[in-house]
């Protein structure tokens, strides 16, 4: 039986992987010359802040700067692009709110907690939430199940009574460690991702149902 809902939260409850992959990008060729999309895109999906940047300061010196520094060199290159466009995915919204009424619900990210505040307030969903939990939080990042396990914990229930939205395949690794069970949702420009161990896998979380998961 689901006791509790974990939603991650870029690419799940708001679109701004892809926005990420932006920012990077251009970050990256301002600051450090030659970086594609691709790179970009494998750098940043489905990754904690904390690992993103740790493999930026590796591969290029000229950015060797602390965590928070490096976020505040690329949230102006995020905000000129995110302030384009309403990056909130309205139905996953609507899905974490309905949720709410009956059950806990928490966010797991790998976002910093910050970036993670801001988007609840953009959401509305604050009340909806009994915590949120971000790359300032946990250590190892996502694959490794730490985050959802610790999750699990503060919501006092076990892991098996737990289900998790994600959309990546490192989430769904992340939360199948964990003991939980996986929706995933989908989505187009994303890189191509095994998601053959997911329970469920969904286009719209607006088609969510509980009972299809056996």
């Amino acid at each position: 039986m689901i006791r509790a809902y974990i939603f991650d939260l870029d690419g799940t409850l708001v679109d701004s992987e892809v926005i990420w992959v932006e920012a990077v990008g251009a970050t990256m060729r301002d600051h450090a010359g030659e970086f594609s999309q691709e790179e970009a895109a494998a750098l940043v999906y489905g990754r904690s802040w904390r690992d993103i940047h740790a493999d930026i300061v590796v591969r290029f010196p000229a950015l060797d700067m602390p965590i928070h520094e490096m976020e505040a060199t690329i949230a102006p290159y995020y905000k000129a692009i995110a302030d384009r466009q309403d990056i909130r995915i309205p139905n996953s919204i609507a899905l974490l709110h309905k949720l709410s009424k009956a059950h806990p619900v928490c966010i797991v990210s790998g976002s910093s907690r910050k970036t993670i505040s801001e988007a609840v307030d953009m959401m509305g969903i604050a009340d909806a939430l009994d915590f949120f939990l971000g790359a300032d939080d946990y250590s190892p990042g996502k694959p490794d199940p730490t985050c959802y396990r610790m999750a699990a914990e503060r919501l006092g229930v076990m892991p098996e009574e737990c289900l998790v939205f994600e959309d990546s395949e490192v989430g769904l690794r992340s939360a199948k460690g964990a003991g939980m069970a996986c929706v995933i949702l989908t989505g187009q420009a994303r890189p191509v991702q095994d998601f053959s161990s997911a329970d469920l896998v969904l286009d719209d979380l607006g088609k969510f149902d509980v009972q299809a998961l056996g």
